[in-house]
């Protein structure tokens, strides 16, 4: 791949005459120049399809480039995630917290100049919640009187408690109080979106998706555009983790998020590692026997090689939620005992009415990553030398996740980031009914902690989601490997309003140029010579 690298390498003096150096320099100032009227940036990020429909997307990538497309009543502040208000002006809770009202911007339009209106987010959040639109968040908003009832086909889009009063003000009725809905109100999923292909609510637009490409402007008619620092940010789409980093190197790129070699980074200071408010996890999808019955889950579970599953991971995972602050951890699970597990799998067979020959078989699907298949390795090792018949079926890894709904296996892999900072944005993937899981699993006891939580505050609403989960660990449904650790190469020295966070996410308008020397160390400027 050949790349034009004037803009931050500058000729070394000794390998030029003065006259080819300052003719080298001034090039590179005028290059320099054009890129710095342009006030753009570039961003390389994984290679994969995006679907830029905001009620469908459901990578995380995806997520990153919606910030700057969408905007709904919500967004994350790029320091804290707090919330704060964007098309919405203003909101008031009633006085028992089952009302909340929002007042929308006057300002507030697509790219196009059509006006966004109480009617505009009724209509988005109804399409979200149709039920063929299929939509991978809409059980967030189950709390809404009538939501669940018309996502799941019981009745009919009139019923969900969504009022438009006038042009600029909407409110919605809850089943029980829900203190974080402006939290996940802040998610792509509940933005302003137009019926209209093309039309974009937020601080950009897409201008074009070709060849791994995006290219995204800045939106003149969203409601803070004077604010909008940036006029356009180019995403290039690449795994190539050498290219990616030289490309980084010579200043062709600004950021990279995630596939770098950290190893040939020329300014460390750029490497940005964090932990995510996110697991890596296996689950059972338990619909059919013998894995839809917590004995056999469980016996699986106690033959573990725990410490090999968690051998490669920086921050390993005993437990499904990544640990928050006030919030009390269950026990995690970490008991390898294969001579238990082969009586708990016995006892397990004889309550469910099968003889001790009778064979009991897992399927086990994976991506056909290395990682991947080495941890499907491991496990069919594992189980089988208790009497378990190991299947391991794989996949693309950039089909796996599409695949996890009709895939005929009973046990997958996936990583999931919380989508906002509470232990709920990870336990309402396995409440009864929600469409952020495809486990199958329903518990009783789960459902009414996590209802009993929503009328609760402070201490008394962690202590009962905690229980929530320790029903879930306890039920054997998820096998927890690992919190991931975020990789992003940026030099916040040169661009502003990127800050470390738990979701790792980074809302495009806030990102801005900054004035800063380039990074190039044991070069001499050819400009410095007198």
């Amino acid at each position: 791949m050949s790349i034009n690298f004037t803009r931050k390498i500058i000729p070394l003096i000794c390998a030029v005459t003065l006259c080819a150096a300052a003719a080298v320099a001034a090039e590179q100032e005028s290059s320099e120049s054009t890129e710095s009227e342009r006030n753009s940036i570039t961003v390389i990020d994984l290679k994969h399809e995006y679907d830029l429909n905001p009620h469908t997307a459901n990578y995380s990538s995806e997520a990153q480039i919606l910030t700057g497309l969408y905007e709904g009543l919500f967004s994350y502040d790029p320091y804290t995630l707090e919330p704060v208000p964007a098309l919405a002006e203003s909101y008031k809770l009633s006085r028992n917290k089952l009302r909340w009202t929002f007042t929308l911007r006057e300002n507030a339009a697509f790219s196009d100049g059509t006006p966004i209106t109480a009617q505009t987010v009724k209509d988005s959040w109804i399409t979200l919640l149709a039920p063929e639109t299929h939509a991978p968040f809409a059980s967030l908003l189950d709390c809404i009187e009538g939501a669940y009832e018309y996502r799941t086909g019981a009745a009919a889009a009139g019923s969900v408690a969504i009022t438009v009063h006038d042009e600029r003000t909407l409110s919605v009725a809850l089943t029980a109080p829900a203190e974080h809905l402006n939290r996940i109100l802040c998610h792509h999923a509940f933005a302003a979106v137009s019926p209209e292909p093309g039309i974009y609510s937020g601080a950009f637009v897409l201008d074009s998706y070709a060849d791994d490409t995006l290219e995204l402007v800045k939106n003149p008619q969203y409601w803070d555009a004077e604010n909008v620092k940036l006029d356009a940010i180019t995403v290039r789409q690449s795994d190539d983790t050498t290219e990616n980093t030289y490309a980084f190197n010579i200043g062709k790129a600004d950021w990279i998020a995630s596939n770098a070699d950290i190893a040939s980074v020329i300014d460390k200071t750029a490497i940005r590692l964090s932990a995510e408010f996110a697991t890596e996890y296996l689950f059972f999808k338990a619909d059919r026997f013998p894995w839809n019955q917590a004995a056999f889950r469980n016996a699986l579970l106690t033959a573990v090689p725990w410490e090999q599953l968690r051998a490669q991971a920086l921050v390993p995972a005993e437990t499904f939620i990544y640990p928050v602050s006030g919030y009390e951890m269950p026990a995690g699970l970490n008991d390898y005992f294969p001579d238990e597990a082969k009586l708990m799998l016995t006892r397990a067979k004889a309550e469910a009415g099968l003889q001790e020959a009778d064979g009991v078989s897992v399927t086990l699907a994976v991506s056909d990553s290395p990682y991947m298949l080495s941890m499907a390795e491991l496990l069919k090792t594992a189980w089988e030398r208790i009497g378990v018949t190991v299947d391991v079926r794989k996949t693309p890894a950039n089909r796996y996740l599409q695949s996890i709904s009709g895939w005929n296996a009973d046990l997958f892999v996936y990583t999931w980031i919380g989508d906002f900072a509470d232990p709920l944005a990870f336990l309402e993937l396995f409440r009864t009914g929600s469409t952020m899981g495809e486990s199958a699993w329903s518990n009783a006891e789960y459902d009414t902690l996590l209802d009993s939580a929503s009328k609760k505050t402070d201490y008394e609403r962690f202590a009962l989601l905690s229980r929530a989960e320790d029903v879930l660990l306890s039920d054997g449904v998820v096998i927890p490997i690992s919190h991931p650790v975020a990789l992003n190469v940026i030099d916040t020295a040169a661009i502003g309003g990127w800050y470390t966070n738990a979701l790792d996410i980074h809302p495009l308008k806030y990102l801005f140029k900054q004035t800063t020397e380039p990074y190039v160390p044991n070069l001499v400027r050819a400009d410095t010579l007198r």
